[in-house]
């Protein structure tokens, strides 16, 4: 019998939509928590080829929800070990370990060209810059399984120029959502124009483990019927899971508009030359500076000062030139980059410099 058998019993998936699938290439961005059952799940319905992207290594303290790791797998780069225990459960597949992070100047590498022709799934054959002997291929679906406010923004911003589907999910605590984004949908801006008020994470606010689960499963299911062409399509769609209260609900945002004024992410390498940027981090909190020749002012002193005619020079921006703003995770960035945009400021863009390696 076959290994997916039961699955094509399916009339919505049948022989035809296995065939699909098996072409499919699903690029997911992150190999923690919701990625781990992404991929089980992805990799057992039989997604042909999976682009694996994540620079960190197993921890220890990964386990109680990462559960397609092992205590044999700490301290191995999780793209490689996700990558044994995929082929080990079904070795049909072609995964491709990249221990990357996601940026804005790598992204177009990722996601390269689609040619999807008469609705069927297909992969071109452009390379992707410099990686090495792989050629990836076209990309047909991204998922979002990372931990960062700048790579969910940048990957909607990448799929929502390209028409690529993107399923992006986040989970704090007991409450999280999956939503299909892009492709024929408003992407995640649409949704959420603005930043929340604080950056807490799974590391410092916690998490419960089959929660994670619960929403990667439904991440992995939106993205299988994404592939699939199943109407109702999840593209344009929320679920939200809030296990503290034991509900469960969905809505449609089809209709949401494009946000006029977005602050985009942005990384080292893009930054111009003539660009003024302003490292909001006190040095307490960040002895180098984010970028060499950035200058250090605290969100506060940095509004205050433009808001004004006269100003202390090394807080005084020049309207006409390209400021980029630094902090951790892009949340006191975008909210000074906020403030400043009601002063007249029009070229903010954000480098979210994350934790210290």
């Amino acid at each position: 019998m076959s290994r997916y058998a039961r699955q094509m019993a399916l009339p919505e998936v049948g022989t035809a939509g296995q065939a699909r699938l098996a072409r499919a290439h699903v690029l997911v961005v992150g190999v923690g928590g919701l990625g781990a059952p992404v991929l089980q799940y992805l990799a057992g319905a039989g997604v042909g080829q999976l682009t694996l992207l994540d620079p960190d290594r197993v921890e220890e303290s990964n386990l109680h929800r990462q559960v397609l790791f092992t205590m044999a797998d700490i301290g191995q780069p999780k793209v490689t070990a996700a990558q044994a225990h995929l082929m080990a459960r079904n070795p049909g597949l072609t995964v491709h370990p990249l221990a990357e992070a996601l940026s804005a100047a790598n992204v177009a590498r990722y996601l390269g060209d689609r040619d999807l022709g008469h609705g069927d799934l297909g992969h071109g054959d452009l390379g992707h810059g410099d990686l090495g002997a792989v050629d990836l291929g076209a990309v047909d679906l991204v998922v979002d399984a990372a931990d960062s406010f700048a790579t969910s923004y940048i990957l909607s911003d990448a799929c929502l120029a390209r028409g690529l589907p993107l399923i992006s999910a986040s989970v704090l605590a007991q409450r999280g959502y999956v939503g299909g984004f892009c492709g024929a949908a408003p992407s995640l801006r649409a949704l959420f124009p603005e930043l929340p008020e604080s950056a807490a994470s799974c590391a410092s606010a916690g998490v419960m483990g089959p929660v994670v689960g619960a929403i990667g499963a439904l991440q992995a299911q939106m993205a299988l019927k994404t592939l699939l062409g199943h109407s109702p399509a999840p593209l344009g769609r929320v679920m939200q899971v809030d296990m503290a209260d034991l509900t469960l609900s969905s809505f449609d945002f089809s209709s949401a508009c494009e946000p006029a004024d977005p602050l985009r992410f942005t990384s080292p390498e893009l930054i111009p030359a003539q660009a003024q940027v302003i490292d909001l981090r006190p040095v307490e909190e960040a002895p180098q500076p984010a970028v060499t020749g950035a200058r250090r002012c605290l969100p506060d002193d940095l509004i205050a000062a433009n808001s004004i005619a006269a100003a202390p020079a090394p807080a005084r921006l020049e309207p006409g030139l390209p400021t980029v703003l630094c902090c951790r995770s892009g949340v006191r960035a975008w909210r000074t980059g906020r403030a400043l945009q009601a002063q007249g400021f029009n070229q903010i863009e954000i480098l979210a410099v994350g934790d210290p390696a």
